[in-house]
């Protein structure tokens, strides 16, 4: 079943990566009125996680920017299919970064990175990082059932050279690196709820006490490398630009979750500034009601 699956859906990924950027995006308005009008696709959960951010909006002003996320929603997916067949020319062209010698100083100093993101504007074409830097990039990534398309998407995402590994085998990868002393940058969206089990920070993040990741830190400052934040914004459409934030150097002479509020207080800025542009179909306060009465 799998590979029938597989064989009907990536001729059609393929057909449609192909077509110029002009085409796709006429594909992208359509798809986003079929979508938003129709199909009505985690509206409430958007909606709803709008209305929790910024309480002090109207309606129709959580509306209009309902519709702009959308929009910008499906040109995501619609980028994520070119990444299939994009040239190296054509994404460096649309994704620049504006400070990459931050990363090449670093490098200097003998440590890896900790390169922390959000789920904000595309976070996917960073993927192209590799041939900027002197670094070798490593991507935490998430099996697709389907091992045919998972093997394509691997193949598609891996080959401006990331590494790509998945969430499960990061942490070996990282051990093995950090006494082999090979420098690498390790790239972690961290801006998602973890599972209950796993949670030992609860913080208020866009007006809402919840659960956070805290992996990042931790492995900052067990095995002492730096951590970087990438803040991608959209220039136009299908057009970024990333500019890196040092954290700190030096993570094991901060307390606690500081360098995780540090992480947490840029992701909540940018988004929002923009809010449009951040991942809410996501039902990112789905455990508000279950935060500890006394947190950390």
């Amino acid at each position: 079943m799998n590979l029938l699956i597989y064989i009907f859906i990536y001729p059609l990924i393929w057909v449609i990566s192909i077509l110029p950027f002009r085409i796709l995006h006429l594909i992208s308005d359509f798809a986003y009125v079929i979508l938003y009008y129709i199909i009505d696709y985690r509206k409430k959960i958007v909606l709803s996680n709008l209305q929790q951010t910024f309480p002090e909006k109207s309606h129709k002003e959580l509306i209009k920017i309902q519709k702009k996320f959308y929009k910008h929603f499906v040109d995501i997916f619609i980028e994520i299919i070119k990444t299939f067949t994009i040239s190296k020319k054509e994404i460096t062209k649309r994704y620049k970064y504006t400070n990459i010698n931050l990363l090449n100083d670093l490098y200097k100093d003998g440590k890896s990175v900790i390169l922390v993101g959000s789920h904000y504007a595309n976070w996917e074409w960073i993927l192209n990082l590799n041939p900027s830097v002197n670094y070798q990039c490593v991507g935490a990534y998430k099996k697709v059932r389907n091992k045919y398309l998972n093997n394509r998407i691997l193949n598609s995402r891996s080959k401006f050279g990331v590494h790509l590994v998945t969430t499960n085998k990061t942490i070996p990868l990282i051990i093995k690196n950090h006494k082999n002393n090979i420098q690498a940058i390790y790239g972690l969206l961290s801006d998602q709820s973890p599972q209950l089990k796993k949670s030992f920070y609860w913080k208020e993040f866009l007006g809402v006490k919840v659960p956070i990741h805290t992996g990042a830190e931790m492995l900052a400052k067990k095995y002492d490398m730096n951590i970087v934040y990438f803040e991608t914004t959209r220039i136009k459409r299908g057009f970024y630009e990333t500019t890196f934030n040092l954290i700190t150097n030096d993570a094991k002479k901060h307390p606690d979750y500081k360098l995780t509020d540090i992480y947490l207080d840029k992701v909540e800025k940018q988004i929002r500034k923009q809010p449009e542009y951040y991942f809410w179909t996501h039902n990112r306060f789905k455990h508000k009601d279950k935060a500890p009465k006394e947190t950390v």
